[in-house]
């Protein structure tokens, strides 16, 4: 490892919280987009997109992006940012966040940040070591290695390196182990040292974000009825559309879920009713992971959504929160100003 005075020539690369902003939060199926609208209309805000798949352009119906008329009613922002071929990294997202929120409050309005990325949530609000820009030998050498070697050999190449890390990332996040073996070639540190303040909860008053909960049954019973909608409102022609217009996905597009199992039925690998049945799992999954994640970020201010909670309601209850927060926020400031 490099000294630290070395290592301090780095620290540009430290990317502060988004604050003057209100976030809503919630695993996929849960009903977030019509919620943010309620809630953003009641505000006066904009809405930044929290998903990493809705930046891709063309990748409409299964990120089950925000429709025309959603989008007139309140302004959404960051969809549709990049061809589904081009890589876009959690430190684009947050660069890219930090702007449209800078523009948006400069014309009067405010922010609502809004989707089920938790990574993207967590970089928001707690800070983002945003690290060099990505070292495509270096991964494609990573890559074969992994291949040859398999994911339990990355992992201990990890534990060698930043075994704080590899002991917190999934065995299967083989992307997020790349990432961190090549910040520690390029900084001479590990990822985990750089991501200290990635680790400590942000304070609630500063930072509300209303997170979504929903009985487990009834969240898989609307992730199964909503993947059927999508491959019945045209999810497979969407995906060979893609496919016909660029030749192939890009390596993050293409492990979307919906479409990677789509693409699998293109080449066919599945029938339709298997890809229905595939995608379902892998959502429950993906929502299931969501859930974890929420979990994990003790800030987080959790809703009750059951069947019979009218929009209406929730979205006062969301911007009560809110309003309540930021009546916190200003008291702490008078008292710390002596005021």
């Amino acid at each position: 490892m490099i000294p630290n005075a070395a290592a301090e020539n780095f620290t540009h690369w430290i990317h502060p919280p988004l604050r003057q902003a209100w976030y809503l939060t919630g695993p996929t199926s849960s009903g977030k987009t019509t919620l943010a609208i309620a809630v953003a209309e009641r505000l006066g805000a904009e809405i930044i997109s929290l998903d990493s798949m809705a930046i891709y352009r063309g990748m409409d119906i299964g990120t089950a992006k925000p429709t025309r008329e959603q989008r007139a009613q309140v302004p959404h922002h960051l969809l549709d940012v990049v061809e589904p071929t081009e890589p876009f990294s959690v430190s684009s997202y947050v660069l890219a966040a930090h702007a449209v929120a800078e523009d948006i409050r400069a014309r009067g309005k405010r922010v609502l940040v809004c989707g089920g990325t938790p990574l993207y949530l967590k970089s928001l609000i707690r800070g983002l070591f945003l690290g060099p820009q990505a070292d495509w030998e270096f991964r494609s050498a990573i890559e074969s290695y992994l291949a040859d070697h398999g994911g339990h050999a990355l992992r201990e190449r990890l534990s060698q390196v930043d075994p704080l890390l590899a002991h917190k990332i999934h065995p299967h996040d083989h992307r997020r182990m790349i990432r961190a073996l090549e910040v520690a070639k390029v900084t001479g540190q590990p990822l985990s040292h750089w991501q200290e303040q990635f680790e400590t909860p942000a304070d609630p008053i500063d930072f509300p974000v209303a997170v979504l909960r929903l009985d487990r049954a009834w969240l898989h019973q609307r992730i199964n009825q909503r993947v059927e909608a999508m491959l019945t409102g045209g999810l497979v022609d969407e995906v060979s559309g893609l496919l016909a217009q660029h030749g192939q996905l890009g390596r993050t597009a293409a492990q979307a879920v919906g479409y990677r199992e789509v693409i699998d039925h293109l080449n066919a690998k599945t029938t339709l009713a298997e890809t229905t049945v595939l995608i379902q799992a892998h959502t429950r999954q993906f929502a299931r992971r969501q859930e974890i994640w929420f979990r994990g970020l003790k800030e987080l201010i959790p809703v009750e959504v059951t069947p019979e909670s009218p929009i209406d309601d929730l979205a006062d209850s969301i911007v009560n929160i809110f309003t309540a927060q930021a009546a916190s926020r200003d008291e702490a400031g008078r008292q710390a100003d002596g005021t």
